[in-house]
């Protein structure tokens, strides 16, 4: 039997488990401007799953480079869900949700309205 797929599966598995709650973690305590540590770990994993020999060893490690470049989205997306209220915000950075919910209620009040003409 080969177990390779299920080997694989199980750990890409894992590292969008682990991507989640640290996606979470990152935006609480640095924002937004904690993308770059998903960018840099991704960096990392690419490069070594183009050096790495073993085909199985490979693969993880490119499908974890991915899932950390998929982290850059999620960071930014959890913002808005903070903003939005679904989730804590930091305390310490109360001035900077302030602002930026401030920003946001600015770009709704300056939306024009589409004339429509029949």
């Amino acid at each position: 039997m080969n177990y390779t797929g299920l080997i694989i599966g199980a750990v890409v598995f894992l590292s969008i488990g682990i991507c989640h709650p640290v996606t979470i973690k990152l935006e609480y305590y640095f924002g937004r401007k904690g993308w770059w540590v998903f960018f840099v770990i991704g960096l990392i994993s690419t490069t070594a799953s183009l050096l790495v020999e073993n085909y199985i060893v490979s693969t993880i490690l490119g499908a974890f480079a991915f899932s950390c470049f998929w982290g850059i989205g999620e960071v930014i997306k959890q913002e808005k869900r903070v903003l939005r209220g679904w989730f804590p915000e930091n305390p310490k950075r109360q001035a900077y949700y302030d602002r930026k919910r401030e920003e946001m209620n600015n770009k709704i009040l300056n939306l024009k309205p589409l004339n429509h003409q029949l």
